[in-house]
């Protein structure tokens, strides 16, 4: 599944409004979005997300406006070797394939927004198919099938100056940030603009908060007592990606203390620590941004 969430949160506001959405269908070579990307169109020309980065934007507003015009589908394809591919501005050298649906029952329904949003409140993923000859789009298998995945959260242990990087970063790759700590002085809205604040103890707020396979739990205080419980939690849960930080000393430590705890050598498997993808890092704002691009590589090793 490509990037959709802000498309989703544009459907719950323009709800009961006269749209059209775009989906990416088929890419060759260097497309500049995956299968699946959307762009929904607005009436009045508001439109939210992207199906190339820019490229063809123009050309599928054209087109989305003659769809809510006359209700009806239309394929767009898009191609270094055809000479509108030039106008509209794709000299990449890829080729992509571009539904422009009503939002209708003529398209692409309004109720499977409603059915995309109720599955992801719940953790779970909805495929909707659309039969490409017809572009009636339906839950269930088709000739093309887009996986809605939940929304990507991250739960950090430990308000440290590196989580606050880290949180920074998620909130720019659109991943809901909650910060964990008990420890009152540290997580404060100063320190986490923007950020989910929970100052429970870590086993009761990373077991509230429900990990699934779309969440990550990365604990970063450096108390055993705070991180072990937080891990212990988080193993518990079919939580997506489990890292924690320190250096391979204390990963061999913890993993000892976990494992008299009763956690299975599987599940002890799953926690990587040292927590980040091996950057030479040097600083928090660097070990954030490994930690930033290890969560982001276990997500897309999952879709």
């Amino acid at each position: 599944m490509a990037d959709n969430d802000s498309v989703l949160a544009a459907a719950r506001a323009w709800k009961g409004q006269r749209l059209a959405l775009a989906t990416v269908v088929s890419t060759w070579g260097s497309a500049p979005r995956p299968r699946g990307s959307h762009m929904l169109v607005h009436e009045d020309g508001r439109f939210e997300g992207s199906v190339s980065g820019g490229c063809v934007e123009t050309d599928i507003l054209q087109a989305a406006a003659e769809v809510i015009a006359g209700s009806h589908p239309v394929m767009k394809t898009y191609g270094v070797a055809d000479p509108a591919a030039w106008e509209v501005g794709l000299p990449c050298g890829g080729r992509i394939s571009v539904l422009v649906q009503p939002v209708s029952e003529a398209g692409f329904p309004p109720d499977l927004f409603d059915a995309i949003d109720t599955a992801r409140s719940r953790g779970e993923t909805l495929d909707i198919g659309t039969d490409l000859a017809s572009g009636l789009s339906a839950q269930g298998p088709a000739e093309f099938v887009n996986r809605y995945d939940p929304p990507r959260r991250l739960l950090i242990v430990g308000a440290v100056q590196i989580a606050q990087t880290l949180a920074g970063l998620a909130r720019e790759l659109g991943i809901a940030t909650t910060a964990i700590d008990p420890r009152g002085r540290f997580l404060t809205a100063e320190r986490f603009p923007g950020v989910m604040l929970d100052d429970r103890w870590p086993d009761e707020a990373v077991t509230a908060l429900q990990p699934d396979p779309a969440t990550a739990v990365v604990t970063l205080s450096h108390d055993p007592k705070i991180d072990d419980a937080a891990l212990i939690a988080a193993l518990r849960a079919p939580t997506g990606y489990v890292a924690a930080l320190g250096s391979r000393r204390s990963q061999a430590a913890r993993l000892e203390r976990l494992a008299a705890a009763g956690i299975a050598p599987a599940d002890l498997d799953r926690i990587e620590g040292p927590a980040g993808l091996d950057i030479g890092a040097i600083g928090p704002a660097e070990i954030a941004l490994s930690i930033a691009a290890a969560m982001v590589r276990r997500f897309h090793a999952q879709a």
